[in-house]
């Protein structure tokens, strides 16, 4: 009785990848498997620092309530009669009227911006890549822009982010149109196109301000230096959708970033459409960047600091990494936004300029680690 015979080698190492690849499909991850004991910790503790913070932030203002007021206003509004309720008048109104909406932004608008960037990572294969690059935050701006300075008011309020959100979707659209040829994109053409189009955005965004008044032009620069001061429950509502859609799509997406990080040969021999996944997660990316700086203008950094970190920690792969990075942004996101109202008093600080005055450093500090671990820039 002959010996059964071994399966034959694959022709390729692309088509070996592909074959443990297809293997993977319903074993173990592509990717090295995120460490589970670290995984589960960093989601218990993010979780608790978002309830705490959300918390605190509700209870921190001109007018200071107790964390136990704010959890008692919360519980009595579900029906519970459990704590004490604020014990000012105007107490339960300034709660939900004003510091709830604020604090449910911020979370919503973080894990957008931080979902984005680790979907942004995925797509272009370097931990260096972030929202801003294929255009999104600039469309949006020049298009805020334009209805500031040319008074546009055809919405009403809600003119300027309905222009921002339809800008930067435009603006995504056209940098992967641009950077489409024969079919196909490849990812040095899309970011080349993405600077290309993102120079001219900011000379646009230039020559409004030029043009502008004073008026206008604080209004600008307010908007570019991104702020949730004004935010009322009819702007949650808008932007929630998007961000709920977006995040859903980046998670069904997740194990096929994972097949796409063997390589687009190796992913292709899996069956793996790269071109429509790759136009998926571009479309899913412009949802939640313009979503997110519709009504908060410009806030950076938060889609390349949150996915590196959640990535050192957890590991690269992308069913971890995805909502660990949604949650990782919000409570960034809600903190940045706490020191921004308590940092100078009676003064509610640009928060889009305290992320970048955090993301600053840290992207340097990146730079230096990827060119010492590289051996070098080429």
């Amino acid at each position: 009785m002959s010996a059964p015979t071994a399966p034959a080698p694959a022709a390729n190492p692309d088509e070996r990848r592909a074959v443990d690849a297809v293997r993977a499909l319903d074993g173990p991850a592509v990717l090295p498997p995120a460490r589970p004991a670290r995984a589960t910790a960093l989601f218990v503790v993010l979780g608790a620092l978002l309830l705490v913070l959300a918390v605190v932030s509700a209870g921190v203002g001109q007018l200071d309530l107790p964390p136990a007021q704010v959890v008692g206003s919360v519980l009595h509004h579900l029906g519970l009669d459990v704590g004490p309720t604020p014990e000012h008048v105007n107490g339960d109104a300034v709660l939900w009227t004003i510091r709830f909406p604020r604090v449910t932004m911020a979370v919503l608008v973080g894990a957008a911006l931080a979902t984005g960037g680790a979907l942004m990572q995925g797509v272009f294969g370097n931990p260096l890549a972030e929202p801003g690059v294929i255009g999104v935050s600039s469309g949006a701006a020049v298009a805020a822009c334009a209805t500031i300075v040319f008074g546009l008011s055809t919405l009403g309020p809600w003119t300027t982010a309905t222009a921002a959100f339809v800008g930067g979707l435009v603006t995504t659209l056209l940098v992967y149109v641009l950077a489409r040829s024969d079919g196909r994109t490849e990812v040095v053409t899309l970011v080349l196109t993405g600077i290309a189009v993102n120079a001219v955005c900011g000379a646009a965004i230039a020559f409004f301000t030029f043009l502008a008044d004073q008026q206008a032009r604080e209004q600008i620069v307010f908007w570019q230096l991104g702020s949730l001061n004004g935010t009322r429950w009819p702007y949650v509502g808008i932007v929630a959708p998007f961000v709920v859609v977006g995040i859903a799509v980046a998670v069904v997406l997740a194990p096929r970033l994972d097949l796409l990080s063997l390589g687009e040969r190796a992913a292709r021999h899996v069956g793996v459409d790269v071109e429509r996944l790759r136009l998926v997660c571009i479309v899913a990316i412009a949802l939640l960047t313009a979503a997110a700086v519709a009504f908060c203008g410009i806030i950076a950094f938060v889609g390349l600091v949150v996915p590196h970190l959640v990535r050192m920690i957890v590991g690269p792969g992308h069913r971890v990494l995805v909502p660990a990075s949604a949650l990782g942004g919000a409570v960034l996101l809600l903190a940045a936004d706490l020191a921004a109202r308590t940092a100078v008093a009676y003064a509610d600080l640009p928060i889009g300029m305290l992320t970048a005055l955090v993301g600053g450093p840290f992207f340097f500090w990146l730079l230096r680690r990827t060119r010492t671990s590289a051996g070098g820039w080429a």
